[in-house]
């Protein structure tokens, strides 16, 4: 893996109106109110008060499930003080769990491919499904169109256990792997999202779309308003996700929206609609923006050049997902949400964007541009 694929991986996945956007929803974008489980669920969630963890507790709550979480008990810690919480560690700590059943076990916390094999080894006869979230940095090219069985990052050394942007994918494979070596494949869920968007997002890296458009003035976009991106709402992997509980639904799926379908004008034209401000779009091309070195970090979120090792990070397959019950709401909705998400946040917490250019490097950036350009 070359420094530019480290720097995009980490920049990028380590870290969720229909006719407006070109028909991408392939509902009308509401939840199913008529689903019907198979039963009330005991599920237990390997984490639970992250990002995307909170959202799956919601869920599976608003369908009359049971929930206990097993995690250190030191982020987000009085999120759910009703909850059933199995304090421990997974490096080493799952003592704790011994003893107890559940129907289904979530295990959205696992990067270590040690840890998730420890984990999956002590709840495989402890419950009758494991899910383990995992994501599209697992696949070895992303230059092509992919899909579940397109070939997988492989890690030379097994034993390394720290997470960069190097191993990130490669050690995700493996946890893939070392789950699927213990836990019976029909008993096993793989769910492989892209970049998981929406309220509560940490990284800023959708979020950072609509709020720079609310602020109005000229904006800088990425390549072309036909350069493709993909997502899924973090609400929307969270609702597949205690589908495929209720239905027993096992396999490894890509949960994304469809492939090649969205664009960054899609995006662009969203997030004006959502933030009614004056922005006035300046499209810089690639070439530019890697002469100054704004595609080597967290700089331009959620998009890669069309030409090169990620020109195809918009083309997951996700039909098969689909085909088993995945619906994606509109992007507007995500971006309508976020934006209102955001702006719920503490001054301290919004005075600096965690992705994204900021203000100083924008304007050089256009001004550049715009000399450059005429």
């Amino acid at each position: 893996m070359n420094k530019n694929r480290r720097r995009f991986v980490q920049a990028s996945l380590l870290g969720g109106a229909a006719a407006a956007t070109g028909g991408l929803s392939q509902t009308a974008g509401a939840k199913d109110e008529q689903k019907k489980a198979r039963k009330n669920l005991d599920i237990l969630i390997l984490g639970g008060t992250g990002f995307i963890g909170p959202h799956m507790v919601r869920e599976a709550l608003r369908r009359g499930h049971t929930v206990s979480l097993f995690n250190r008990g030191k982020s987000n810690n009085t999120l759910f003080p009703d909850l059933k919480l199995y304090k421990g560690d997974r490096d080493g700590g799952l003592d704790v769990l011994k003893g107890n059943k559940w129907d289904a076990v979530i295990d959205n916390s696992g990067y270590v491919p040690r840890h998730v094999e420890d984990s999956a080894r002590a709840l495989k006869d402890a419950s009758s499904q494991y899910l383990y979230i995992s994501t599209i940095a697992t696949y070895a090219n992303l230059t092509v169109p992919t899909d579940e069985n397109s070939p997988l990052a492989k890690i030379d050394d097994e034993t390394i256990e720290e997470v960069t942007g190097e191993t990130y994918g490669p050690l995700k494979a493996l946890c893939e792997q070392r789950a699927a070596a213990q836990i019976d494949a029909d008993k096993l869920t793989i769910l492989r999202p892209t970049y998981i968007c929406g309220p509560g997002d940490s990284t800023d890296r959708f979020t950072y779309w609509p709020v720079r458009t609310a602020r109005g003035g000229d904006m800088l976009w990425p390549g072309s308003r036909t350069d493709k991106t993909q997502i899924i709402d973090v609400r929307d992997l969270a609702d597949f996700t205690i589908d495929c509980l209720e239905q027993r639904i096992a396999g490894a799926f890509n949960t994304v929206t469809p492939a090649g379908k969205y664009t960054m004008g899609d995006l662009h034209d969203d997030c004006l609609a959502v933030s009614a401000s004056d922005m006035q779009a300046v499209w810089v091309g690639a070439d530019f923006l890697e002469e100054q070195k704004l595609l080597e970090g967290r700089e331009i979120p959620i998009w890669a050049p069309p030409a090169g090792e990620y020109g195809k990070v918009a083309y997951v397959n996700g039909e098969k997902a689909v085909a088993a019950g995945l619906r994606n709401r509109p992007v507007r909705e995500t971006a309508r949400d976020a934006l209102a998400w955001w702006n719920t946040l503490s001054e301290e917490r919004t005075s600096k964007m965690r992705a994204g250019l900021d203000a100083e490097q924008e304007a050089a950036t256009l001004k550049l541009w715009k000399e450059k350009n005429g």
